[in-house]
């Protein structure tokens, strides 16, 4: 049970550090460098479905490392 919960935690970490590299790539050096609060925007298309993605695998990444501390891995 644990080599598989390590397994599925390994996927999904890679998979998360990905979309979040995607995100932080697409917001250019403008928003980043002055910190992306003066204009307000939404997020539209793409850009919203990565960021769903995003929460659904950092919950999936959480709620495997519970499980893994659980089963003693």
């Amino acid at each position: 049970m644990s080599l598989y919960l390590n397994i599925i935690q390994i996927i999904v970490s890679i998979t998360l550090t990905v979309i979040i590299l995607i995100q932080v790539k697409g917001e250019g050096a403008g928003s980043f460098l002055s910190g992306g609060a003066s204009v307000a925007r939404t997020r539209r298309g793409l850009e919203r479905t990565l960021f769903n993605v995003t929460i659904v695998l950092s919950t999936l990444f959480l709620l495997i490392s519970f499980l893994s501390a659980l089963f003693g891995v």
